[in-house]
Formats: C-alpha cells, structure tokens, sequence
C-alpha cells in the first residue's frame, strides 16, 4: 500500500519529494514560500534561482536573513507582474485551500511556468470520514488543525476533486504523488493503493493542454 521514506534533512516531506522533481539550475517561483525552506534547499542542492513570495512579514524576514529572493505580498496579484514562461516550475505548496479563486492562479501559474506543482491536505482521508460520521463535528486533523470559526482554510479538498478539476478544465496531467505522513510532517510514506482514502497530502505536477 505504501512506500515509506525518512527525510534527512529536517525539510518537510512533501518539500523533499517536490525538490526530487526539479532539474539542477531550474528557474523556480515559490508561491507561499513560508520560511523558504525550499528554496534554500533548492539553492543550495541543485543551484537553482529561486523567488519566492509571501504574505507573512515575518516570514518573509527569515527568508531574508537565509539571503533569499522573497517578497512580500499577496500571491494573487503578484503573479500578474511576471511575463510568460518566466520560470520552469511555479510551485503552490499547501496553499491551494486558502486560494479565492483557484482556476484563474492555476492559469496564472501555467502562463508564467513551463509546469506548476500543487499540493494540499486531503480532506477525503479516512480519519476525517470517521470523525465527521462519529461525532458530527467538522473534523479537526494534523493536516488541518483548526476550529471551523479561525481557520484560514476557505475551502476543502479531496484528491478525486482535483483530478476532476484537472480533466474538466483541461490541464495536463503530468505526475501525481500522494503521500501520508508522520507527527510533525518530516518522513512519510507514499501511498499505491486508494489514495483517495489513505492519503494525507496529493502534490501534482500540471501543465498546459497542448492538444
């Protein structure tokens, strides 16, 4: 059913399989960078150039302090700034759930990219089905750890929703990993068998139609 991996280097586990995908000296924009962890990895494994952006003021300042290219601002907007095929990858890392509108930032992602990884918590996993059937709340996870009236999660996902969502808005498919993973989020294991079910986080890698 899964393939477990230990993740050396302190980065989250979901970081550590998206940095596996990108080639050494890649252009790569960071979209809710957080502490830009991945990006100084990124930097510093396989010398790419990396940008980031981020709402976080102080967020924002680690990255400064690690000498990383982030800015401050709102990821929706800023994406309008940069011309076509700016960067081969754009990246949205456990960001899409708090995104309003989530078609026209994955379009944008896709004019400025060559390809656009995404990833989130999936909502469809078998401990939120329980804990919504057995106790009638709305279900409160180590992926999504907040009460219903202060999270900044506007939307939930499951992985079917977004395959769907893929398909009818003709995006190409190009690889998808879903993965469960342990306290803290620093290992896991990749999920092979009813992801839909078993999996706490999908991460995709899209690009456009060319058909």
């Amino acid at each position: 059913m899964s393939t477990t991996k230990q993740n050396k280097n302190g980065m989250r586990f979901d970081l550590q399989l998206i940095a596996s995908w990108i080639e050494p000296g890649a252009k790569v924009l960071d979209l809710g960078c957080g502490n830009g962890d991945l990006i100084y990895h990124l930097r510093e494994k396989k010398a790419a150039h990396g940008i980031g952006i981020e709402h976080d003021e102080v967020k924002v300042t680690h990255c400064i302090e690690k000498g990383l290219s982030v800015l401050q601002g709102d990821i929706n907007e800023e994406v309008l700034d940069y011309p076509d095929n700016a960067f081969d990858y754009v990246i949205l890392s456990q960001t899409l759930q708090q995104v309003y509108k989530p078609l026209t930032l994955i379009h944008s992602i896709l004019r400025i990219g060559h390809k656009g990884i995404v990833s989130f918590p999936n909502f469809s996993h078998w401990r939120i089905r329980l804990q919504l059937l057995l106790s009638g709340y709305a279900p409160i996870t180590r992926q999504l750890p907040y009460q219903w009236y202060d999270t900044p999660n506007i939307r939930v996902i499951a992985l079917k929703d977004f395959r769907k969502f893929i398909k009818e808005n003709s995006f190409k498919m190009i690889k998808e990993v879903d993965i469960n993973t342990n306290p803290k989020d620093k290992s896991g294991s990749v999920i092979r068998i009813l992801p839909n079910l078993f999996a706490t986080f999908g991460i995709f890698m899209i690009g456009k139609d060319t058909s």
